[in-house]
């Protein structure tokens, strides 16, 4: 199992893993992602921010990095942290603890960029899914709104977030 940097070769198998977390979405919560520009992941890749989770020759799961989030983390996105974001696991390969691996990874990641938090956000309302990012080390800071007129994906548009934050 390693941890690698997306490539644009990965786009397609990036986007049937984001359709089939989609289709998990809508069967288990009333909130689900709406979908993404292609531009957005194509950039995120060249910026070196799109990861992949690779098990043998497949990918098993893809996440994005980023060191700022000003539209979910308001003033406390000059605090120095890394984002996580959309992560996403093939079906296939459920259950393999793919987000402690990633916390894990992302400790690494941020010492080596100067950084001393690991944060990510997730739409309020699931308690199942924060009890499991609170089990993979998180902490709950309680819940944000995202102004409708924000740069991000639709399904930010649809309600209000939850934060979740590690200090290192």
């Amino acid at each position: 199992m390693k941890i690698l940097n997306s490539l644009p070769s990965d786009i397609d198998t990036i986007f049937d893993i984001y359709d089939k977390a989609t289709a998990f979405q809508k069967q288990h919560t009333s909130r689900s992602w709406l979908g993404f520009e292609r531009d957005l992941v194509l950039k995120e890749i060249s910026e070196g921010r799109q990861w992949k989770i690779v098990m043998g020759d497949e990918i098993a799961c893809v996440f994005v990095t980023s060191f700022n989030d000003p539209d979910i983390w308001k003033e406390k996105d000059t605090d120095p942290a890394v984002y996580l974001h959309r992560i996403a696991t093939h079906p296939d390969f459920r259950g393999k603890g793919f987000v402690k691996l990633i916390v894990e990874w992302t400790k690494d990641h941020a010492k080596e960029n100067g950084k001393k938090f690991i944060r990510m956000d997730t739409g309020s309302g699931n308690e199942k899914l924060n009890q499991y990012y609170i089990g993979c080390g998180f902490n709950y800071l309680g819940i944000t709104s995202v102004d409708p007129e924000a740069d991000l994906p639709q399904h930010y548009k649809m309600g209000d977030y939850s934060l979740f934050e590690i200090e290192l």
